[in-house]
C-alpha cells in the first residue's frame, strides 16, 4: 500500500493512537503503546518497523545508529511516541531534526500521558506540501 501519501497514513496513525488512547487511557508505558500501535497499525494494512536504527553523516563518516525511530510507517513517517505529562519544545526539535536526518518529510509526536491524546498529536514537516 505505498501509494498512500504521508497525510493519509498519518490520518490512519492519528485514528490508531485515538482508539487506543480511548481503551487504555494515559499513564502506561511509551514502550506499551509503541507496541499496541505498531499493532494496530499493522491490521491496517500499514508497514510499521519499531525501534528502526537510522544512520547519520557526519564529517564524511556514517554511523550506522545515530539514532533509533519509535516508529516508522510505510517508510515515510517517523513516529516518536511520548507518555508524560507535558510535551516541551525540545521534543519536536528532536523529531524535525529526526526527519531532517533521514530524508523524511513528515513526523508525529504522539504524547500519551494527555488527558484527551488528541492534545496531545503534533504534526512535525520537514518540507511537505500540504
Amino acid at each position: 500500500m505505498n501509494n498512500r501519501t504521508e497525510n493519509d497514513i498519518s490520518r490512519e496513525i492519528v485514528d490508531a493512537a485515538l482508539h487506543i488512547h480511548q481503551e487504555l487511557g494515559p499513564g502506561l508505558l511509551e514502550t506499551v503503546y509503541e507496541t499496541i500501535l505498531a499493532r494496530e497499525l499493522t491490521l491496517r494494512d500499514l508497514h510499521v518497523v519499531r525501534q528502526q536504527p537510522i544512520p547519520i553523516i557526519y564529517d564524511n563518516v556514517r554511523f550506522d545508529e545515530g539514532f533509533r525511530a519509535d516508529l516508522v510507517v510505510e517508510e515515510k513517517i517517523i513516529i516518536e511516541l511520548k507518555s508524560v505529562e507535558q510535551i516541551a519544545p525540545v521534543h519536536k526539535k528532536q523529531l524535525l531534526t529526526y526527519l531532517r536526518l533521514s530524508d523524511k518529510r513528515l513526523g508525529l509526536l504522539i504524547n500519551f500521558g494527555e488527558a484527551l491524546v488528541k492534545d496531545g498529536i503534533h504534526r512535525v514537516v520537514n518540507h511537505l506540501p500540504e
